[in-house]
């Protein structure tokens, strides 16, 4: 559960549902939940079987809210553990451990006993592990004894074999009926009579019919008991219908003429198989759509060399403090996040940015837990543990955006909420349309296509359609180093048009670096640079700084000044081995005395390109100039022939003035420059091009680019940038790279346009079908007036048989899981 503040104390809580065969089940427990007091909101999400919901926690409880999703005829996938306790002596420390297990998030039931010195806990599945729990009786200042491992099978994989097992048994039966159905079926007889041969028939199709089928009736009655109708409805009407219609063929044949006392048992055992096999590849495919979440779970180390007390000890990686220092050497994975405090390497990242090449880490670097350290060995001081560690943050982050839905869905949610229904309402009317106009014998044709109606109908792909793209692509943005929000900013992105990027640490490094050294005759450029940089050893000032680094990267000798003095504005004046050396701006040499006129040139031309030029002087005569600039990043040129290439519009967005912001656009291709904006105005720009009709996406790093990040239509934080830049924004590009928001907003096209694929191979397949099923064909087979190959296909009377609808049905599903799967190949690069 994560707590948030609003407008008052609120909690969130997934609880992981099972029993959801179609959207309309999501729209089932989405209801019951919102129904409850003190319930804020609540989604789920049909393709993770998971429900977010947000509430009160001073009105209802996760208990109630599983209680409510049981009620609905649904289950929830929670653990329950028991564990001996020590150190407990009286009553007040059973509450006082209860207490310290209810506040562990997941956790929604614990019972201590003092007798037993046992705690039996309750929790949902992924949200708390065990060791959380013990953590927690441990922090309470008690001991933990474990008597129980729970089970480490999620439900995702019971549901799995249960079902393959279902499966097995139906399809072993069904052949046998087949078998068994054959001679009716070719015109033949055996030598058994035939009402001792639909007995066997019969015998054969109860296990199939109320064994491998009873999730169907387990599904229909609780929608039922609900007043409501679901997937598992349709299924278990038609299947019942067809095995009901056949046992009392069977075992009353009198009942009917002569001749009419037809059985149907391989009809309804065969429907019941093929869509069980259905399910099976769904759920092994769905299995697949969480690949993402897998992956970067299993990317956590297990252990940590810690120094504790002197000694260097290696402890399950749960146990690391904050604070403490751990020692990596090279090949092993960085258990937790820290800074390092000795020693170099190179760490691979690519897990978590994106980025193949490694990035070296030295004294005061930041480390990232989970990656791998490929060469050298050094210790870090462990920062960042648990929950709050890079690697958790992004896994809640991909786990909230792969539970959020898309705008686009909202029509798939409201045609299923009335698709069942509708479809009783077709299937009936067919029924008594055929069992009064059809041709003899009207009721086997009435029937047939009864269940052909029910069987066909489909909302499980319409329920799939949305969701199951949305987790594969989220899915995909994560292991490229891309993190997206949700849905929502996932198909927003595909409407840009205009991105708006912010100057100063997006397109450029954001610091500022020396890029030319100018010297005037007399003077060398080395010596030049020796002399000013060693006169601004002493000094504060960024700029100064920047030619310090400089000179050093260089390999020059520095030496501090034997006399320093700075004019705020104007510049330095100091001596450096017996020279007197001036630096600053043009006013200052010349309120000094000192012609710049040689140097005007020079100056207008850097200043031209967007850099800072600095005025130098030595011993009082124009010695030359150096200039700053914040240097543009090695990828911007490509990011934005990148974003020019998917047809958009690029402004740059900075405080600069507009000659240097000009010089930057120019050598960038920016097509606009928005310059001279103060940072309380940048959010009034993005509105200001909104206005025009723009869907505007903004991209900045700062804390002065959250508001303009929030108004902009989908907002994108750099990963370098700071924590409130993230959480203003939709997305953030993890390894800082610009180039990611053209892959973001590529992969978010490839996204929306695979929704659309399933809706419309879902819709489109439902509308094609379920009138063929009715028997709208029948009277063009009835002159002869079709083709052949259809014939072959529907019969001779041109309805689909109950058999073929109930292939379909499952093959439309596993279509549309198998269709969002095919993002996982996509090349974004």
């Amino acid at each position: 559960m994560a707590r948030t503040n609003d407008k008052e104390l609120l909690a969130r809580i997934n609880i992981p549902v099972t029993g959801m065969t179609c959207a309309s089940c999501v729209r089932r427990v989405e209801r019951a939940l919102s129904r409850m007091e003190g319930v804020a909101e609540a989604r789920v999400n049909f393709a993770n079987e998971r429900a977010s919901v947000t509430y009160e926690p001073t009105v209802t409880s996760p208990d109630k809210l599983i209680g409510a999703v049981k009620d609905a005829g649904y289950g929830a996938d929670f653990r329950e553990m028991t564990f001996g306790v020590t150190g407990m002596t009286c009553a007040s420390c059973v509450g006082r451990v209860e207490r310290a297990l209810e506040k562990v998030p997941g956790v929604f039931k614990a019972s201590v006993n003092l007798a037993t010195e046992k705690a039996t806990v309750r929790y949902i599945a992924h949200e708390a592990e065990p060791r959380d729990l013990e953590k927690a009786v441990e922090g309470a200042g008690y001991g933990v004894i474990r008597e129980e491992e729970p089970s480490t099978e999620d439900a995702h994989e019971r549901e799995y074999k249960k079902l393959r097992a279902d499966l097995f048994l139906a399809a072993v039966l069904t052949a046998l009926i087949l078998l068994g159905s054959l001679p009716h079926m070719l015109g033949f007889m055996l030598p058994i009579p035939a009402g001792w041969l639909n007995i066997g028939l019969l015998f054969l199709a109860t296990p199939v019919q109320f064994w491998a089928g009873w999730r169907f009736y387990r599904g229909a009655w609780g929608a039922l008991k609900h007043g409501q109708a679901n997937m598992n409805t349709l299924v278990v009407m038609g299947t019942s219908a067809a095995y009901l219609y056949s046992a009392v063929a069977t075992l009353a044949p009198e009942l009917f003429a002569a001749g009419r006392a037809d059985v149907y048992f391989d009809t309804s055992a065969l429907i019941i198989t093929l869509i069980l096999l259905g399910r099976l590849l769904e759920a092994r495919a769905k299995g697949h759509t969480n690949e993402a979440i897998k992956k970067l779970a299993g990317l956590q180390a297990k252990t940590a060399r810690v120094v504790r007390d002197g000694e260097v000890v290696d402890l399950p990686v749960e146990d690391v403090e904050v604070g403490d220092v751990v020692i990596v050497r090279p090949g092993e994975k960085i258990p937790v996040d820290g800074r390092v405090l000795s020693g170099e390497s190179a760490v691979d990242e690519s897990m978590i940015t994106g980025e193949s090449i490694p990035a070296t880490k030295r004294d005061g670097d930041e480390v990232i837990g989970a990656t791998t350290n490929t060469s050298g060995s050094f210790r870090f001081e462990a920062t960042k543990i648990g929950e709050e560690t890079a690697l958790h943050q992004i896994m809640r982050m991909v786990e909230e955006a792969q539970g959020s839905k898309a705008p686009i869905q909202r029509l798939a949610d409201r045609i299923s909420a009335v698709f069942v229904p509708v479809v009783v309402v077709i299937a009936t009317l067919t029924f008594v349309v055929w069992l009064l106009l059809g041709p003899a014998p009207a009721l086997t044709f009435a029937l047939l296509n009864f269940v052909a109606v029910l069987i066909i109908a489909c909302p499980c792909a319409m329920g799939l359609a949305t969701p199951t793209s949305i987790m594969v692509g989220t899915g995909k943005g994560a292991e490229s180093g891309m993190l997206i929000k949700g849905g929502e900013a996932l198909e927003a992105a595909h409407k840009l048009d205009t991105v708006v990027l912010d100057k100063t640490g997006t397109l450029t490094r954001g610091e500022p670096e020396l890029t030319d050294v100018d010297a005037e005759d007399g003077i060398s450029e080395e010596e030049l640079l020796r002399l000013v940089a060693s006169a601004e050893t002493v000094s504060e000032h960024p700029l100064g700084e920047a030619i310090v680094r400089g000179a050093e990267e260089r390999g020059l000798l520095l030496s501090g000044p034997e006399a320093f003095e700075s004019v705020s504005g104007g510049g330095i004046r100091a001596r450096v081995e017996g020279r007197g050396v001036l630096v600053g701006s043009r006013r200052y040499l010349s309120e000094s005395g000192i012609s710049e006129d040689g140097l005007r040139k020079a100056g207008d031309e850097l200043a031209q390109e967007g850099k800072t030029p600095i005025f130098v002087a030595v011993d009082g005569e124009p010695a030359g100039l150096v200039a700053v600039a914040d240097v543009v990043r090695d990828e911007s040129r490509e990011a934005i022939e990148r974003l020019h290439s998917l047809g958009l519009e690029v402004a740059m967005l900075t405080g600069d003035n507009r000659r240097t912001a000009e010089a930057i656009a120019r050598e960038l291709g920016v097509d606009r420059v928005m310059a001279e904006v103060r940072p309380d105005d940048k959010a009034a720009e993005i509105k200001r091009l909104q206005a025009e009709g723009k869907r505007v996406g903004m991209v900045g790093d700062g804390i002065n680019d959250a508001p303009a990040l929030a108004q902009a239509d989908v907002g994108i934080a750099i990963g370098t940038g700071t924590d409130v830049a993230m959480e203003a924004a939709d997305l953030t590009l993890i390894s800082g790279d610009v180039r990611g928001v053209a892959r973001a907003i590529k992969l978010s096209k490839a996204t929306v346009t695979n929704i659309k694929q399933n809706l419309f191979w879902a819709f489109a397949y439902n509308v094609a079908l379920i009138p063929v099923a009715a028997g709208v064909l029948y009277p063009f087979f009835s002159d002869g007036s079709v083709p052949e190959i259809l014939r072959l296909v529907l019969g001779e009377y041109g309805f689909l048989n109950p058999v073929l609808a109930a292939a379909a049905m499952a093959l439309s599903s596993v279509t549309v899981v198998s269709n969002a799967l095919r993002l996982r190949q996509m090349r974004i690069d």
